[in-house]
């Protein structure tokens, strides 16, 4: 699968490590940055990130911030980009299987690395199940009501 990472300066770390985890489960991985743990506002990545996974360059997306709120926050406001932030193994699971989320964000002044993994893990390895499509297809259907026309049929 081919998986977009990106963070701030804050979770930085965080995304090193994610991104090293999922190169030996055998992901390709696009990071979008940050580079360092020299300062970047978040918004910036998570856009660009959200951006890729809209285009279509990855499959799915794993946005880090100190929180994971704000990364969050970011890329849901990206047309047809459902992110969801999980910091446990069930949550993880239930934003792709019942939301189809494309993009798992987390905040690493809460998760540790090694949970964090397992967090990243749970998430990749479920597949929507369709089961609530309707639901979904109803915030898709909203979603559309407030966009550029040039979008919509891309969702």
């Amino acid at each position: 699968m081919k998986i977009a990472v990106g963070s701030d300066h804050n979770a930085f770390d965080l995304k090193e490590t994610i991104k090293e985890y999922l190169v030996d489960s055998e992901h390709e991985v696009i990071d979008y940055g940050c580079y360092s743990s020299e300062s970047v506002d978040y918004p910036d990545v998570a856009f660009e990130v959200a951006q890729a996974v809209y285009e279509g360059k990855a499959d799915r997306a794993i946005l880090t911030c100190g929180t994971g709120i704000g990364v969050c926050i970011t890329a849901n406001k990206f047309p047809g980009i459902r992110a969801a932030l999980a910091h446990d193994i069930y949550s993880a699971e239930r934003a792709q299987l019942s939301n189809n989320a494309q993009i798992l964000t987390m905040g690493s002044q809460i998760i540790g690395t090694e949970v964090a993994k397992k967090v990243v893990n749970a998430y990749l390895n479920v597949t929507w199940a369709e089961g609530s499509k309707r639901k979904v297809d109803k915030i898709v259907e909203k979603e559309k009501e407030f966009v550029n026309p040039d979008y919509k049929d891309r969702f």
